[in-house]
């Protein structure tokens, strides 16, 4: 139920009463979920509701068989290239602001005691031109290695949900058969 402010008088309502009534849907909700940024590197991680299943117990001896997981294995790549990805670029700005920061101190604890605002904002102007002209070709290096797994992750889930579209118009009627 939506409440009222109480300067409204009940005189006012509406004769529904269903106007101001919210109806919330009995399934539970899905989405992924986003958790509280990471203190080093300021990324928030996405926690999926879809992750892929942990695999049963192993019957077939080779350690990457797909014959050991159930479903589409194109969806469970998917998942897993997803969660990769994600990975990567954690270990990227985590490795990135550690160094960062650590440079960062040393500047600043470098400069003598009576250091004006102006000296101190000045030798962290000087440090951060010098840190973006060191970084640039690791940078650049990430953001195509970045650039290219994304578009791969991407390209394999369109070729996911395609597949999901083939099945449900190849079998209107049947329900969770998106493995064909």
């Amino acid at each position: 139920m939506v409440r009222l402010p109480p300067s409204l008088p009940t005189s006012a309502l509406p004769r529904k009463a269903s106007y101001y009534t919210r109806n919330f849907h009995a399934s539970s909700a899905r989405g992924h979920l986003v958790g509280p940024p990471d203190p080093v590197s300021h990324l928030r991680p996405v926690i999926y509701d879809d992750a892929p299943p942990a695999p049963p117990a192993p019957q077939v001896r080779h350690p990457y068989s797909l014959r050991e997981f159930t479903g589409n294995t194109r969806e469970y790549q998917w998942k897993m290239q997803r969660q990769e990805l994600d990975a990567f670029n954690h270990k990227f700005w985590l490795d990135s602001n550690t160094r960062f920061y650590a440079a960062k101190d040393a500047v600043l604890q470098s400069l003598p005691e009576g250091t004006t605002v102006e000296q101190r904002e000045n030798a962290l102007s000087a440090f951060y031109s010098r840190w973006v002209a060191q970084e640039r070709t690791r940078l650049d290096e990430y953001n195509a290695e970045w650039r290219k797994r994304n578009w791969s992750t991407i390209l394999l889930g369109a070729r996911v949900r395609y597949q999901a579209f083939v099945s449900r118009v190849k079998h209107p009627f049947a329900r969770g058969r998106q493995d064909e």
